[in-house]
């Protein structure tokens, strides 16, 4: 799974944990994200302004 950073506040939407206050559950991949979905903490930017962050890798023990 995916985490995407806002530029402006550091707010880290991770697919893992999603937003469930937003009605992205857990789990919710970033393609499923509306285009038009603003930043929950800082309410500034558009999706398409996120920044990856990072792919958490499955563990394999």
């Amino acid at each position: 799974m995916s985490a995407y950073k806002c530029p402006v506040c550091d707010y880290v939407y991770d697919e893992a944990k999603g937003v469930p206050r937003e009605g992205f559950p857990a789990g919710t991949s970033w393609d499923s994200i509306p285009d038009d979905w603003f930043c929950p903490d800082c309410g500034v930017r558009d999706k398409v302004d996120f920044e990856p962050v990072g792919v958490s890798q499955p563990s394999n023990s």
